[in-house]
């Protein structure tokens, strides 16, 4: 049997950047560790949001259904294709899934113009109670970030983040939850388990010194969130040992 908690602390605290740690199986107590209370969100601030959209739908001020141009925000590429499409009119119901399943870019500046960055923000203090989560740009603003501005998670509110998900209704979670199954990204957790093995549901977030991975199957909850690194090779090293550890088949 294996020590879990040791085998778990021994490969973070080997680790030189900042790192945030949780792992949660059902029907067990929840294991945490961290070195930071505050990180650059990257792509996982696209979590939030989604679970804004759903709220604002649940109290009938969204819509999936209504149509959105895509040619409304800047043409910024990075992670998606909706820049490429041919057709530049989708329901966001679709914008939605290509900002969850893709990561897309243009698609979220769309959502966040559609709600309101200010109006999300209140959203997250309120309705979704995370304390800590803020966004004060748009995705790919390179301007904005010049000037200090950036978009912030910490560890808490990504614990938060999976009360949210169990809050959804049956009818929230039929749509909202193949978006994150559908993820294209194998994750950070999944680089040495085999493929098409675990059912993972989940979000990425990476940039410039920052690897994040925060996501669930049916037993468990988990994520790692890391900035300030250094080698990005440290990190992946560490989620070799433990992805198979914790996501693996077996019990840990």
């Amino acid at each position: 049997m294996t020590d879990l908690p040791a085998a778990i602390a021994a490969e973070l605290q080997a680790l030189s950047c900042d790192y945030a740690f949780y792992y949660h199986r059902r029907g067990q107590e929840p294991l945490s560790f961290h070195n930071c209370e505050r990180f650059r969100s990257a792509s996982i601030i696209k979590t939030p949001i989604l679970f804004a959209w759903a709220y604002l739908e649940r109290t009938g001020r969204a819509d999936r259904a209504e149509m959105c141009e895509l040619d409304l925000e800047p043409q910024v590429q990075g992670a998606g294709l909706s820049w490429l499409l041919r057709t530049r009119r989708l329901p966001f119901g679709d914008v939605l899934l290509l900002m969850t399943a893709l990561s897309d870019n243009l698609c979220t500046n769309l959502v966040i113009r559609r709600i309101g960055l200010e109006r999300l923000n209140a959203i997250f203090r309120g309705p979704l109670g995370l304390q800590d989560t803020r966004l004060e740009r748009k995705l790919m603003d390179y301007a904005a970030r010049a000037t200090g501005r950036e978009n912030w998670i910490s560890p808490r509110d990504c614990v938060q983040f999976f009360r949210l998900r169990d809050q959804l209704s049956a009818g929230e979670r039929q749509w909202i939850e193949p978006m994150l199954l559908a993820n294209t990204d194998l994750g950070l957790w999944l680089r040495n388990i085999p493929r098409d093995t675990v059912a993972f549901s989940h979000k990425t977030g990476s940039m410039e010194g920052v690897l994040h991975d925060w996501g669930y199957t049916e037993d468990a909850d988990l994520f790692l969130l890391t900035q300030n690194v250094g080698d990005e090779r440290e990190v992946y090293r560490a989620l070799d040992a433990l992805g198979p550890l914790l996501l693996g088949r077996s019990e840990p």
